[in-house]
């Protein structure tokens, strides 16, 4: 039986959409009836459990032999470091408790470093929590989820204007579509490694000014790049209605980004092929 945590996700439902479609045994867990019901009815089994009750996700991991799992960002969280560590020991608890032999966790690039990154640091504090549960553990590091430029179609459809929050519109970077993420999941739960190890997951390169053009000409109309300047970044995050320790942390992350503390430093590298613009057709159709 596979487990996968945060089937409402685009990561999770289309790992399990994977594992389903390849006749694999699969158990959602989520955390209202009413998604436990619509998953039921495509043919898995569901679970109700929130990440943070050790026992109810213990309940829902029994007879789990690959799980895969995710550390939500809680823009809603007073604390953002109390309320992961929360999550980090519940989901440890949990793995432990029903000696679940293989954890596929959803990192990102810069998850091994431990300061510096924003809420990136939760992701390092959730590997080494998970390497000591005595699970085998492959962390897979994304870098930009092509769906990232999701937030800011408002604002580009509405007033034409791309922002940036980088030193420069023209450096590239590996951008990887979620559905290609899940399918990796779905991969790595269907073959597990002998060993724990941590795999960078990299699409097709794309610069933001890139972006930019590739999203107004499915708006069909150009989009002016607005690079923020980085001494402004705190409080353009607190005017797009981000909370001020919230923005203080997204802030750190992109200066991490900025500076290349994101780059791909895992055992090995599996690339993926999904352009941006079919992700972008998509998500406007």
């Amino acid at each position: 039986m596979y487990v996968i945590a945060g089937a409402t996700g685009r990561v999770g439902s289309a790992a399990a959409q994977e594992l389903m479609d390849a006749h694999a045994d699969v158990r959602v867990v989520v955390r209202r009836q009413a998604d436990a019901e619509r998953w039921a009815a495509r043919g898995a089994e569901a679970a109700v459990a929130t990440l943070a009750d050790r026992a109810a996700l213990g309940t829902a991991l029994r007879g789990c032999f690959g799980l895969f799992v995710l550390l939500p960002f809680d823009l809603s969280a007073d604390d953002l470091d109390a309320h992961a560590d929360e999550l980090i020991a519940s989901v440890a608890g949990a793995v432990a408790d029903q000696r679940v032999p293989h954890v596929v966790m959803l990192s990102s690039g810069g998850a091994d470093l431990p300061e510096g990154t924003g809420p990136i640091r939760g992701l390092h504090r959730m590997e080494r929590a998970l390497a000591e549960t005595g699970a085998t553990v492959t962390a897979l590091r994304s870098g930009h989820f092509q769906e990232k430029v999701g937030d800011v179609i408002d604002v580009a459809r509405e007033a034409g204007i791309y922002p940036v929050f980088a030193s420069s519109a023209d450096t590239a970077r590996p951008m990887a579509a979620t559905r290609d993420i899940g399918a990796v999941v779905a991969d790595v739960l269907q073959n597990p490694p002998v060993s724990s190890e941590v795999v960078d997951v990299l699409g097709p390169e794309y610069s933001e000014r890139t972006v930019a053009d590739l999203l107004g000409a499915a708006l069909g109309r150009e989009l002016h790049v607005a690079t923020v300047p980085e001494e402004a970044w705190p409080a353009a995050l607190i005017e797009a209605g981000f909370r001020p320790h919230i923005a203080e942390s997204l802030a750190e992350l992109y200066r991490a980004d900025d500076r290349g503390l994101l780059a791909p430093r895992g055992d090995r590298a599996v690339h993926v092929s999904t352009e941006l613009a079919s992700t972008l057709d998509a998500m406007l159709a």
